[in-house]
């Protein structure tokens, strides 16, 4: 009987942890899977340069960010989107950087995504 009761707490406490940490944006939520499956087809990149580095930079926010805010110029730019990229995926070695493939920030920038400027979700 003492048994059969400890197992039953134990079980308790393992799915009250496991509801918890999904509650909490944990790992195995929906949001992030559908974040991990998009993030696959489309680069964490957009563009632009940074002037300060040259290149894209990706600016880490915390893992529980789950959107970003692209304000531009003018009536009605202003746009809520999701966060797809999770940072924290080790480093493959030096990847070919083409500068051509980039544009540099323009002199009068109309919208947020030309400052060369990335959101990346932070590590869990």
């Amino acid at each position: 009987m003492k048994r059969r009761a400890i197992l039953a707490a134990g079980l308790c406490l393992l799915a009250a942890g496991a509801s918890i940490r999904a509650a909490c944006g944990g790992e195995g939520t929906i949001r992030n899977r559908v974040a991990a499956r998009r993030s696959t087809c489309m680069p964490w990149n957009g563009h632009y340069v940074d002037p300060a580095w040259g290149t894209p930079l990706a600016l880490v926010v915390p893992p529980t960010a789950r959107n970003q805010t692209h304000y531009g110029w003018g009536v009605g730019e202003t746009r809520v989107g999701p966060i797809y990229h999770q940072y924290g995926t080790p480093f493959t070695g030096a990847e070919s950087y083409n500068p051509s493939l980039y544009l540099p920030v323009p002199p009068r920038p109309s919208d947020t995504d030309q400052f060369g400027v990335y959101y990346a979700r932070g590590p869990w």
